[in-house]
């Protein structure tokens, strides 16, 4: 018998690949900013693991930290 519930990991993967299917559908600049989105969502997931039972809730808060440090960056070197 394998587990009932998928892991917050497991879920995260599944929710930014489908985001990265719609990204790539996307044209031009929209495309490439949805992918930085994905990208985002991935890079401080494992953090959330922890912390959150809800996959989509570790992938939108780590997507939030890359949107709030490439805004802090930009505003940074302007």
């Amino acid at each position: 018998m394998g587990r009932s519930f998928e892991s917050v990991r497991m879920g995260v993967k599944d929710i930014t690949g489908n985001w990265e299917q719609v990204a790539r559908s996307l044209p031009g600049r929209e495309g490439i900013a949805a992918l930085m989105v994905v990208a985002m969502a991935r890079k401080h997931a494992s953090e959330g693991f922890y912390i959150f039972d809800d996959p989509l809730e570790a992938a939108l808060f780590s997507a939030c930290i890359g949107i709030l440090k490439a805004a802090e960056e930009r505003h940074v070197d302007h």
